[in-house]
């Protein structure tokens, strides 16, 4: 695998900081003390979360955020684990879980860097999300694009999980302008904004995801090299993105906020339907033919692999 060992050291450090931030923001806030009100730049009163990392967010961002840390430690560090000892043992399954995995870091301490109320963790999450940029990118770049088609079985569900990818990049498409479009035609603010000044993650789906996911389903369908190596890494992010959705609405509910129970059922549904997805791409990956041999290998032997 190209550029092992800068992606090593860049996950190793993803690993140390995403473990710290993630755990302080789910165990800082024990007295959940919500008193305080703050009048936000349109006018709207806010209750501010008032406790822990997330102090200063409003109730709905904090629990978010929350939920967003709780995905990170169950979800996130344990498949960035489980991937770096797959892609050391020269997996191929390894590598895609790896990319899709390294994705997820991307958008979610981009989304803390930008969204987030400005605390003591920001340069961490700025180290995060560059340590992970770089990382995404020179793991998309170790894939040859002229054999990867040949590492997947002929009879890959192609049609199913492209036809899934683009199904969802819709309803986030849809769902995020259900809430975008009337605050243009009432000229108000749109619902969720709270007392920030803009609406990060609906731009960063808008803007990337939404599109990506469409068109990694669309070249799958077809067959296409980009689409073999898009569509596994839109497929996690979506597993992990539907996961932090699902325990967000969960949460946001319980602590009082206006949340849809109907968007929780739907949204628990679709995370099902895309671990099943998951499940599909890495049972019809082909792995290398070298890989009974190196799963003989030592420990050291490993170690010396991925460094070299």
């Amino acid at each position: 695998m190209k550029f092992r060992k800068a992606i090593l050291l860049l996950s190793v450090l993803i690993l140390g900081l995403s473990l710290f931030a993630a755990s302080y923001g789910v165990f800082s806030n024990a007295s959940n003390n919500r008193n305080l009100e703050f009048i936000s730049w349109s006018g709207e009163e806010v209750e501010l979360y008032g406790d822990g990392l997330y102090k200063n967010d409003s109730v709905s961002g904090a629990e978010q955020e929350i939920a967003q840390d709780i995905v990170t430690l169950a979800l996130g560090i344990p498949f960035l684990l489980l991937s770096l000892l797959l892609v050391g043992g020269g997996s191929i399954r390894g590598r895609f879980l790896l990319a899709g995995t390294l994705g997820y870091f991307l958008y979610t301490y981009a989304s803390y860097s930008f969204l987030s109320t400005y605390n003591s963790f920001f340069l961490v999450y700025v180290f995060v999300m560059s340590a992970s940029f770089f990382a995404f990118l020179l793991t998309l770049m170790s894939f040859d694009l002229q054999t990867l088609k040949n590492h997947f079985q002929a009879r890959t569900p192609v049609k199913f999980i492209g036809g899934l990818l683009i199904f969802i990049g819709g309803a986030v498409l849809l769902m995020w302008l259900s809430r975008i479009l009337p605050s243009l035609v009432t000229d108000k603010v749109p619902y969720g904004l709270d007392h920030y000044t803009t609406l990060v993650i609906q731009a960063l789906d808008i803007g990337f995801i939404v599109p990506g996911g469409i068109v990694a389903g669309i070249l799958l369908i077809k067959r296409n090299a980009f689409g073999y190596l898009l569509a596994p890494v839109f497929v996690i992010k979506g597993v992990t993105l539907l996961t932090a959705i699902t325990m967000m609405s969960i949460r946001m509910r319980i602590a009082g906020v206006e949340t849809s129970l109907v968007e929780i059922v739907l949204f628990t549904i679709f995370n099902m339907v895309i671990f099943y997805a998951l499940f599909l791409i890495l049972k019809n990956i082909k792995e290398p033919t070298s890989r009974t041999g190196n799963r003989k290998m030592t420990r050291k032997k490993r170690k010396e692999k991925w460094i070299s």
